[in-house]
């Protein structure tokens, strides 16, 4: 049985038409009943899948799953919702954002899943640098994995213009070391989003090939 109908992806482009308080009022129970339960069905087995790897992961659907209202405090766009929905997988939920974990969006003109570490600390960075510094062959290799390779193709973040003097010649070796933060993304064919086994594919197909990159991650951080 699929998770999500037609109406998911109806909803959603109304309300890229429609973005106010008013319109979402007036649809709230299509909302409630056809995005937000069964999104929290599909984030409820996923949770459950990855624990089988990584019990660490939070158990916690609702502190996994991030809030359909934007803040627009500073926001030139006031429009008040997100088009889309989206949940993080990691140790403290929605509030994990260094921890590799994984991560999807599901809104009606993309779908997207991935995963790695979005934020990192000053001290995190240099544990990660470091590792792929003494590690560069391994590093390589988890990068050049067919079944990862496959999914995503590049590791994206925002990348320093100035590194450590002891990282400088190795960049021209491997250029990611000058990442300040390590996560991947593929976009998903919107079709999936109305299948039967949504959950599996997403499981099988876009987090199980990046457990070695995140592993790698996860052992640079904990030293």
């Amino acid at each position: 049985m699929a998770f999500f109908n037609k109406q998911f992806l109806s909803f959603f482009k109304e309300l890229e038409q429609n973005n106010s308080k008013d319109w979402f009022d007036a649809n709230r129970n299509i909302y409630e009943t056809e995005i937000k339960k069964p999104f929290k069905s599909l984030v409820e087995s996923l949770i459950l899948k990855l624990q089988k790897d990584l019990p660490e992961i939070n158990p916690n659907a609702s502190k996994s799953i991030f809030r359909i209202n934007r803040d627009i405090r500073f926001s030139k766009n006031k429009a008040p919702y997100k088009t889309h929905v989206a949940a993080v997988f990691a140790r403290k939920g929605t509030k994990d954002m260094d921890y590799p974990g994984f991560y999807i969006h599901l809104g009606a003109n993309e779908l997207m899943a991935g995963g790695g570490s979005y934020m990192l600390s000053k001290e995190q960075l240099a544990k990660v640098r470091q590792e792929i510094y003494y590690n560069p062959e391994i590093f390589k290799e988890i990068l050049n994995a067919k079944s990862f390779k496959s999914v995503y193709s590049e590791i994206l973040g925002d990348k320093n213009k100035v590194l450590p003097s002891d990282y400088k010649e190795f960049a021209q070796e491997q250029p990611l070391i000058a990442n300040k933060s390590f996560y991947y993304m593929a976009k998903l064919p919107t079709k999936l989003l109305l299948e039967d086994n949504f959950d599996e594919t997403l499981y099988k197909q876009y987090f199980k090939p990046a457990y070695g990159f995140n592993k790698f991650l996860l052992t640079a951080l904990e030293e």
